[in-house]
């Protein structure tokens, strides 16, 4: 059981920073690459989803943590 849970977090902390280097705007890669150059509007549509999912799978990566550790 223990095994499902250190797999099932590496798998997330993959797809989470995977997520968060898709959301980098302004001073990250985007801008490097020749993304916007600084404008902060609301979020909408493909991005305001990867938001809400990035938030999701962090809080799906700490619950894993916090349960495989006190299963150790």
């Amino acid at each position: 059981m223990n095994n499902f849970f250190l797999i099932f977090e590496i798998i997330l902390g993959v797809i989470l920073v995977g997520l968060i280097v898709l959301q980098s705007k302004g001073t990250g890669l985007g801008s490097t690459f020749g993304g916007d150059m600084g404008f902060y509007g609301t979020k909408r549509g493909a991005e305001k989803m990867l938001f809400i999912l990035t938030i999701i799978i962090a809080a799906l990566f700490l619950l894993t943590s916090l349960v495989g550790t006190l299963l150790k």
